[in-house]
């Protein structure tokens, strides 16, 4: 079952770096095909699978303008942090 707080881990993960586009790609088509949704927020849930499925597609990359997006859809809220190295 995947749940609303599933996709804004793996959205967090690949952001930090975490995980690869690949990775992030392969859990997202994975879970299209094999996955229930949880009937809380499950339509905002599936498009966000969906989405970040198609991330891999030039066309389809992933700003962080649709990131915010995607998370907003769910309740969470996109924070971001610039630190020096």
């Amino acid at each position: 079952m995947i749940t609303k707080d599933d996709v804004a881990a793996k959205m967090s993960a690949f952001l930090r770096h975490e995980i690869t586009e690949a990775k992030v790609v392969d859990w997202a088509e994975t879970a299209m095909r094999n996955a229930e949704f949880h009937q809380d927020k499950h339509d905002a849930i599936r498009d966000a699978v969906a989405r970040i499925g198609a991330i891999d597609v030039r066309q389809f990359g992933l700003t962080v303008a649709d990131c915010e997006a995607i998370l907003d859809t769910l309740g969470y809220q996109l924070n971001l942090e610039i630190t020096a190295r």
